[in-house]
């Protein structure tokens, strides 16, 4: 029977295969059909031959042995490259979405409000919209086109430039100081000693200049020099200085006398004695005139009196070269060549502080307009350091090592800036900056020790004087800066009237 059914068919079939196999393998090769009742009353060995004897399939729904990676937006939450958007509450009505919206706007600019963020970090489609903190600063290279639209928008936080805005400001440029004198001065017979103090400048805006005997006053305003006075042939000008008020000016003579002129009638008010030998240096406060002298002593005069001085303060052990009072009028600060710097009260007759830090003669001192209590003062060429003071604590703050001699020290009222003037070995004028002391600045131009100073009225232009015979004009300081008028409106401008 075997045989009949192998004849009806018309192929020579083995024995091993039935119908039944040949049609499934026949039906699996010509088109796909539904295998599952089929492959049920297949035997292993049947299932072995029909994998063997196929031909490929073109189906799209083969498997390989290749690792070909989905790129469908769900396996990107693998990765975490995009993140879902917060449900709605019920009831909500999209507000939140609209408010994240508005806030993205608000901190990134309007570019990045106005549009989404679909799958892989591609703009556009109607996927949820991608916050912004996770993947914005990490994988987002597009650089914006316009500027910021706000002051938290990316390139403020560096996503643009890569560093933050601050680093990015450029630092402001340093100011610019003229390296040559705007004005020279010929200053015939200034001589060339380390102790006096020859050149002052007034409120008024004029200038004092000691010359061997004499005193010559030179206007700012008009270059016109008026001869003040004097002293004849047995006596010399050691030292010379204005009021506040620019009125009157005050000179020490190599006799020791202190005499007080009207600089404006050129007409001598009074002679004081007191000093044993010569007057070399002078400083005003509101009512108190005190002199330093060679003979270590320093004598306060008061012209309200009729007394050469009221009194005496001794504290130093050899001729006090350096004087100043503070701007309050509450302490006085005197230098000697006995390399102190003694501070005194306006009530003292002792010194309150004595700092020996210094190690030459202290000439150079000057106090701070910006800050109370802050006393600068400089050394001579064996010390050639500018030490910083608290005068309320008695401590050093700082101290910097300028390489020659400080002769004279000047803060400017104008900026947090002091100048310094030098002598050996470079005869050099240099500013530096409060309280980093960086140097602004270093002007030469002297050929001797530049051992005088004085800044004009303005506080913009200081004047130097050397043993070269020659007062040199320099611009070293910005304009004050003016501030903005503040309407009175408190309690006391409310009914103000004037005594007189």
């Amino acid at each position: 029977m075997d045989t009949a059914q192998r004849r009806k068919s018309g192929l020579n079939l083995p024995a091993s295969m039935s119908e039944t196999s040949l049609r499934i393998q026949t039906l699996s090769s010509a088109s796909p059909v539904k295998l599952a009742s089929p492959l049920k009353s297949m035997s292993p060995r049947t299932i072995s031959n029909l994998s063997a004897s196929s031909s490929p399939s073109k189906s799209t729904s083969a498997c390989s042995d290749r690792f070909i990676p989905c790129r469908s937006s769900s396996r990107l939450h693998t990765f975490g490259l995009i993140e879902k958007a917060s449900p709605v509450k019920e009831g909500g009505g999209g507000g939140s979405e609209a408010y994240n919206r508005l806030l993205k706007t608000e901190l990134f600019g309007t570019d990045f409000g106005s549009c989404d963020f679909g799958a892989g970090g591609v703009r556009g489609g109607s996927s949820s919209p991608m916050s912004p903190s996770k993947n914005m600063l990490r994988f987002k290279t597009e650089q914006h086109s316009s500027g910021p639209n706000s002051p938290f928008s990316p390139s403020i936080l560096g996503q643009d430039s890569g560093v933050s805005g601050e680093a990015a400001t450029p630092p402001k440029p340093p100011r610019k100081v003229p390296k040559t004198p705007h004005k020279v001065l010929d200053a015939p017979a200034l001589q060339d000693d380390f102790y006096l103090n020859l050149v002052d400048w007034s409120s008024q805006n004029v200038l004092a200049v000691g010359l061997g005997t004499c005193v010559y006053l030179w206007s700012a305003s008009n270059s016109k020099v008026t001869k003040l006075c004097d002293l004849g042939p047995n006596d010399s000008v050691c030292s010379v200085q204005w009021t506040r008020e620019g009125s009157y000016i005050s000179v020490g003579t190599s006799l020791g006398q202190v005499q007080v002129w009207d600089g404006t009638q050129c007409k001598r008010l009074r002679t004081m004695s007191g000093h044993q030998t010569r007057t070399g240096v002078l400083a005003w406060s509101s009512r108190i005139l005190s002199s330093g002298s060679r003979d270590r002593n320093i004598l306060q005069h008061d012209l309200r009196v009729p007394s050469d001085y009221i009194s005496k303060l001794t504290g130093h052990k050899s001729e006090v070269c350096g004087l100043k009072w503070s701007h309050d009028d509450r302490e006085l600060a005197s230098g000697g060549n006995d390399n102190q710097l003694l501070v005194w009260n306006q009530h003292s007759q002792q010194p309150i502080l004595r700092l020996t830090e210094h190690t030459a003669a202290v000439k150079a001192i000057t106090w701070s307009p910006h800050q109370s209590s802050l006393l600068a003062s400089g050394g001579g060429t064996a010390d050639r350091c500018i030490r910083f003071w608290n005068t309320t604590s008695g401590n050093q703050i700082n101290s910097v090592d300028t390489g020659s001699q400080v002769c004279n020290l000047a803060w400017s009222k104008n900026v947090n800036e002091i100048v310094s003037t030098h002598g050996y070995s470079q005869n050099q004028i240099m500013v530096w900056k409060y309280p980093t002391m960086s140097k602004v600045a270093t002007l030469t131009g002297h050929s001797l020790r530049v051992l005088y100073l004085a800044m004009s009225p303005d506080g913009q232009t200081i004047v130097t004087g050397a043993g070269d015979e020659t007062l040199r004009f320099w611009n070293v300081f910005p304009s004050i800066k003016t501030p903005a008028p503040v309407k009175d409106i408190g309690l006391w401008s409310l009914g103000r009237t004037q005594i007189r």
